[in-house]
């Protein structure tokens, strides 16, 4: 096997507290900003419709939405899709403003009144009452909880112990807030969508944890003097290669989605993209240092350094291993 990263020696444990700095820094840029700004929910949590128009000719933002106050729409929401030829839009009106194909064609008639120089086609409607739109948020909001609960109980019984099924969530749930703070700190909308994103970067994230936490358990098993800091270290180093080389090829799909996946997944793979780099960090810069930092308050024996022999004094013979 080709091997393209020697392994390094980094001491992650050591640098605990430099990387739950980083991490608390983060996650409190995205609690501010949820909290300040909200989120920009999509017609599939607060009901509304979607319209996706394209003019055949130059357009912007700023005119499409002059054109929609002046056919009476001030309340209309327009977004920019893509630019070159295309100019595609996407046009949301919250609430119950188009409910059928009545009032979807009196509303294309309207922006077409005031704004005749500028012929269109509606690609896509889409239509979500607002009692849909409820019930939607609160399944999302649940399936979130959920996932991470199950990841829990999951990763408890997988490795025999609580503390690391706990550790695998605190950094899940780093993951999901940072991604969640990013698209309330843009103002970008988030639907159903994005909460499969979410879910998706969950799910994702606990694969790399798990690899680092079944090497640590085998290392455990042989290396039962060795303190469990340096047994930590090792096995984050040792699959350090496995982990960069894996996400780095995910995320050059992801950032192909991005670049030329066009409107549609726009949103989506950049949620991916940021989530998978804030999932390969967490990884091993969160998870495991919060096992040894929970076996380390919890005085595991080998939790701390061995402590050394005495001057003069014979060092113990070291135990075979049991089989």
């Amino acid at each position: 096997m080709m091997v393209l990263f020697k392994t390094p020696e980094i001491d992650w444990v050591g640098r605990r507290w430099t990387f739950f700095a980083c991490s608390l820094a983060l996650v409190g840029v995205s609690a501010a900003a949820i909290l300040v700004r909200g989120f920009n929910y999509g017609i599939d949590f607060t009901g509304g419709t979607f319209l996706q128009v394209t003019y055949e000719g130059p357009k912007s933002v700023g005119d499409l939405r002059q054109a929609l106050e002046k056919a009476g729409y001030a309340d209309a929401t327009p977004q920019s899709f893509s630019g070159g030829a295309k100019h595609s839009f996407g046009i949301r009106l919250k609430g119950e403003a188009l409910m059928d194909a009545q009032t979807v064609e009196k509303f294309v008639q309207a922006l077409k009144t005031a704004d005749p120089e500028a012929p269109f086609r509606v690609d896509r409607k889409e239509y979500v009452g607002p009692s849909v739109g409820r019930h939607l948020k609160k399944q999302a909001i649940f399936a979130i909880i959920g996932a991470l609960l199950a990841i829990i109980v999951y990763v408890a019984f997988r490795f025999a112990n609580p503390l690391w099924g706990a550790a695998g969530v605190v950094a899940l749930a780093h993951d999901v807030a940072a991604t969640a703070g990013l698209f309330a700190l843009t103002g970008k909308e988030v639907d159903l969508v994005i909460v499969a994103a979410l879910l998706t970067i969950a799910g994702y994230s606990i694969n790399d944890t798990i690899v680092i936490f079944d090497r640590m358990r085998e290392k455990m098993r042989i290396l039962r003097r060795e303190p469990i800091g340096q047994v930590i270290n090792a096995s984050v180093n040792e699959t350090l290669s496995r982990t960069l080389t894996t996400n780095a090829c995910v995320l050059a799909v992801v950032l192909t989605l991005f670049v030329f996946g066009g409107p549609v997944i726009h949103d989506f793979s950049l949620a991916m993209l940021f989530g998978g780099l804030v999932g390969t960090y967490s990884t091993v810069a969160i998870a495991t240092p919060l096992v040894y930092e929970w076996e380390l308050r919890k005085g595991g024996r080998r939790a701390v350094e061995a402590p050394k022999p005495a001057a003069g004094a014979p060092a113990p013979a070291p135990k075979k291993a049991q089989r």
